[in-house]
């Protein structure tokens, strides 16, 4: 995985005691604790990973070592990351999102409530790449029209989630979907394209789920129209705002590297904010790492536009180092080895490998309740049995964002559940039956892994070469 050689395996009863109790660990401060953020659970995790390593003869270099390849493995996604905080606040400045906001909300006053809702927020969550944003902003606009309309809160909340993850999901500019991509090693928009063969499906089948269960009568047009009002407020709304999104396509189209992508259509978002006088240039360029601030007699479009900057991403990135130096750990101590080792005969095959790196996903999100480790975890475990079975690493980003990201939700005690049952005020039980992009995607990719359909093979000589190794 990251190339960490053990000089000796544990028994495969350590090793599970071992991650037992490191995962006991975080779940209690998660579950019970409910600290305000995993990194904690997740540094003493790191401890006791060290203190094993001193039990078992080795040096605090060798510890550190394997500590500082691990993290290193996360360095592509890091620069990502700080790019993304970037590309939000320019594209806040220069009006982009305002403008997709705006689009957004003016397909809700049609027909099928709970199916606009659904389409409604997957088109802001893929826009501003952020389910917690989209969920607290949106979906908390669309939670009152509910109300309002004497709907159910269980239905409406359940679409939000779905929509929300979806964007989560697909997103260029979501976290998850990064951090998938580059944990496994697999080009940004070659994942998102893969991930199309479980995803539309899935929002095809939701999508038609939300129109069945939507009431006949409509209303709940005022509150909509009074977020176009806040939008159209900041003047930040422009034929200019499209000329980002363009350079992003564009870039997308051409089959560019993720990083100039998001280079590009923030510098272009940027400049063309600074040529319209949207703010003084130092300010402007101050977003970049503060993130942008809006200031409207709306408060819930504040919300809503207020956000980006590096800044605001240092929480993800520092998560992600911790996690990824602690799976260094279970590396360099052989903890992680000794279990792949012991199954390693049983997972041969596509349908092995695939069920198993599933089931391996949705069990950390149960038994952590953190969908960063779900995806980091499952992902450095599984490579080299990808490997072996012959499949391209695309399909194992797939797996994990279909097993991994869209699960998280649906723990009342992850931090998804948490966040959401308390902005949207159902709990997670409650929703559940109906966040059915959620509950759909680890299903299809299930069945997709024991029918063989839709996984994409490595070249014969790559797959040789792989087994030789």
């Amino acid at each position: 995985m990251f190339h960490l050689r053990p000089k000796s395996l544990p028994s495969l009863a350590e090793s599970i005691l071992l991650i037992l109790l490191s995962i006991g660990i975080i779940s209690y401060f998660i579950i019970f604790v409910q600290g305000p953020a995993p990194h904690v659970p997740i540094l003493l995790a790191i401890l006791i990973m060290m203190t094993y390593g001193f039990l078992k003869k080795m040096s605090f270099k060798e510890l550190q070592d394997g500590m500082i390849q691990g993290a290193q493995t996360g360095m592509g996604a890091v620069l990502l990351f700080f790019l993304i905080g970037i590309l939000i606040s320019s594209w806040m400045a220069s009006g982009t999102i305002p403008a997709l906001m705006d689009v957004a909300f003016t397909l809700a006053g049609g027909p099928w409530f709970l199916a606009i809702v659904f389409a409604v927020t997957a088109i802001v969550g893929v826009a501003m790449g952020s389910s917690f944003t989209t969920a607290a902003t949106v979906g908390v606009a669309f939670m009152g029209v509910a109300q309002s309309m004497d709907l159910s809160l269980a239905m409406t909340a359940g679409a939000v989630v779905s929509g929300a993850f979806f964007g989560d999901k697909m997103s260029p500019l979501s976290d998850t979907t990064n951090l998938a991509s580059t944990v496994v090693k697999v080009d940004l928009f070659d994942h998102i394209k893969n991930m199309a063969w479980t995803t539309v499906p899935a929002f095809i089948l939701s999508f038609v789920l939300f129109i069945l269960l939507s009431p006949q009568s409509q209303g709940g047009e005022e509150q909509l129209a009074g977020f176009q009002a806040g939008l159209a407020e900041t003047s930040l709304m422009h034929w200019t705002s499209w000329i980002p999104l363009v350079v992003l396509i564009a870039f997308t189209a051409t089959k560019r590297p993720a990083f100039m992508a998001l280079a590009a259509s923030s510098i272009t978002a940027t400049l063309i904010a600074g040529f319209r006088g949207v703010m003084e240039w130092s300010a402007l360029w101050s977003t970049w790492f503060d993130g942008y601030t809006a200031n409207t007699s709306n408060d819930a479009v504040n919300s809503l536009l207020s956000r980006g900057g590096m800044n605001g991403m240092l929480f993800t990135v520092s998560l992600v180092i911790l996690a990824l130096a602690l799976g260094g750990l279970y590396f360099k101590t052989g903890v992680i080895p000794a279990i792949l080792e012991s199954v390693q005969n049983g997972l041969q095959t596509a349908r092995s490998v695939t069920l198993s790196t599933a089931f391996t996903a949705i069990g950390i999100n149960l038994a952590i309740g953190e969908q960063y480790l779900s995806i980091l975890l499952t992902g450095e475990a599984y490579q080299d049995a990808y490997e072996k079975a012959g499949l391209a690493r695309k399909n194992l980003s797939r797996t994990l964002e279909d097993a991994g990201t869209v699960i998280n939700p649906l723990v009342p005690w992850s931090v998804c559940g948490v966040f959401l049952a308390d902005v949207l005020g159902v709990p997670v039980l409650t929703y559940l039956p109906f966040a059915f992009f959620c509950l759909l995607s680890p299903i299809l990719t299930i069945l997709f892994g024991l029918t063989g359909k839709t996984l994409t093979k490595k070249p014969v000589e790559q797959t040789k070469v792989a087994r030789s190794s």
